[in-house]
């Protein structure tokens, strides 16, 4: 049973009365099904941030409600903290965590902001992932001259008008709303008051002026001592650790060292793994061999069947759904899974150590795709059964029989979109297999091999349904462009196969 998941991180420009934070916790709180996870008040901020988890429709409605509690509280003409914002309650991200995508995440941000906008009549600007143009992508953009910047310029320059609500600002300034993926907020402490030491060091790691790709970084000083503060937009990609020792190796430039460092709400497990892997040179570790997690394993319902075995009963079960396209979905990312698992047993190995950049980047990379491949083995199954509810719209008039028509049409088109999108997503994958068997631990070879050969499957399975949801549609427009697609994927797919059958014979003894 789909059980979809949102996290919502809003940041609040409150700290320092928590009379005002409680009411607008409680405000979360208030909305049933939700699960308020951290809370995090910084003083010389003077900023607070709350995690809470739930339903896609319940997050939504408890961050509408917080912002509407904060709005009545916080008054931006007399606020001042060391974080820079334009609104009481500053931003409001979406993260998708279990059985939702991203889009679905953009949208909840898009009617969050429309409804904000219309109804606490409150600027709403949209960022990241629900951007309404690649300037507002980056949050620092939007928030360019803090609330007084803004309060003047949003009256007189156009690029600065709000996605939603009016042009001009009230006490409660304006609210930035989007979806994003996991972000890690950090910050360290220097041996040092000198704060332009901690904005030297925040402008040699951020992306901006030169630093890691996934760093957001600024100096400011903190209760008498110099922070590095933080937003690690891609643990994966930029490992936490290589961000700390750098701040260490810099640090030490202007002779000071790293005092502490502090977590700002919730950090992903996985990002605290890599941290322990790395410092202490585990290479060889695997997550189930931490006692807790194997322990919580082993308690599930006593030993309920697994998901994927689950999911295999389904297939066997006789049902419409799931089916071949859900099936492609599911091999799509257990190749995915196996390219991760060749770049864990490459990555600090000394042999392989010349491609330990590559193999990182497509550690990261093929997380992602693992998990949008997962979620398209029920995204699949829903398009269908959509196509299933338009082919028993009533047919007895004329009338009735156009729009029946038309929404077969469309549901047909949806139902191929999503393999199609399952395809391209196992290109990537095919790809990535056929560099880590040509690059990677050699002891590994085979399991890359598998990893090509099951995106290989995905593809040819996601293929068919692609075609299939097409097959009575006149080939022009969007089924003419999605059968050509497929037919390219298909060609560079069995390209890559005979590459990879080169790679194996060059490599090791295998006969393919």
């Amino acid at each position: 049973m789909s059980n979809p998941l949102v996290e919502c991180i809003p940041n609040f420009s409150e700290a320092r009365r928590p009379e005002v934070v409680e009411e607008i916790i409680n405000s979360i709180s208030s909305v049933s099904g939700i699960s308020i996870l951290d809370k995090h008040s910084d003083l010389d901020h003077n900023r607070t941030v709350v995690t809470f988890i739930g339903s896609p429709n319940g997050v939504e409605e408890a961050a509408y409600q917080a912002i509407k509690t904060a709005a009545k509280l916080i008054n931006l003409n007399i606020h001042t903290g060391e974080h820079p914002r334009i609104g009481a309650t500053d931003v409001v991200p979406f993260v998708p965590i279990n059985d939702i995508s991203m889009p679905e995440c953009v949208e909840m941000a898009k009617r969050l902001g429309k409804r904000v906008g219309e109804s606490l009549n409150l600027p709403v600007y949209l960022y990241e992932e629900a951007a309404s143009s690649p300037e507002r992508q980056n949050l620092e953009n939007i928030r360019r001259g803090q609330y007084e910047g803004l309060k003047k310029d949003i009256c007189i320059d156009s690029s600065r008008k709000p996605d939603f609500g009016p042009a001009e600002l009230g006490p409660a300034g304006a609210t930035v709303i989007g979806a994003r993926q996991p972000l890690i907020a950090f910050n360290a402490y220097l041996t040092t008051g000198d704060v332009k030491t901690a904005q030297k060091i925040a402008r040699d790691i951020r992306h901006s002026s030169g630093g890691f790709r996934f760093v957001k970084a600024m100096g400011i000083l903190v209760d008498g001592r110099a922070q590095v503060s933080m937003n690690l937009t891609n643990f994966r990609q930029t490992p936490i650790a290589r961000v700390v020792e750098t701040i260490r190796f810099e640090a030490q430039r202007y002779g000071v060292s790293i005092h502490h460092c502090e977590l700002v709400g919730m950090i992903p497990q996985e990002a605290m793994v890599d941290a322990a892997k790395w410092y202490l040179q585990l290479d060889a570790f695997l997550p189930d061999q931490i006692l807790e997690q194997k322990l919580a394993a082993s308690k599930l319902e006593d030993h309920p069947k697994l998901a994927s075995q689950d999911f295999i009963d389904k297939l066997a079960a006789g049902t419409p759904t799931p089916g071949g396209g859900s099936a492609a979905a599911h091999t799509g990312a257990a190749a995915a899974a196996l390219v991760e698992m060749v770049c864990h047993l490459s990555i600090g190995r000394k042999k392989y150590a010349s491609f330990e950049k590559e193999f990182i980047a497509i550690l990261g990379l093929a997380g992602e795709l693992r998990s949008k491949l997962a979620m398209a083995v029920e995204k699949d199954s829903e398009v269908f059964e959509q196509f299933m509810l338009a082919s028993k719209l009533p047919k007895f008039s004329p009338e009735e029989i156009q729009k029946r028509a038309e929404a077969i049409e469309t549901a047909a088109i949806n139902a191929a979109l999503v393999p199609l999108e399952v395809a391209r997503n196992a290109l990537k994958v095919t790809e990535m297999a056929n560099f880590v068997a040509e690059n990677g631990n050699l002891n590994a070879i085979s399991d890359s091999a598998t990893s090509a050969a099951l995106a290989r499957a995905a593809i040819t399975g996601a293929s068919l349904n692609v075609r299939i949801n097409l097959v009575d549609l006149p080939e022009n427009g969007i089924a003419q462009s999605c059968l050509k697609e497929i037919e390219s994927i298909l060609e560079k797919s069995s390209k890559l196969e005979k590459e990879l059958n080169l790679i194996i014979q060059q490599r090791s003894n295998l006969k393919i």
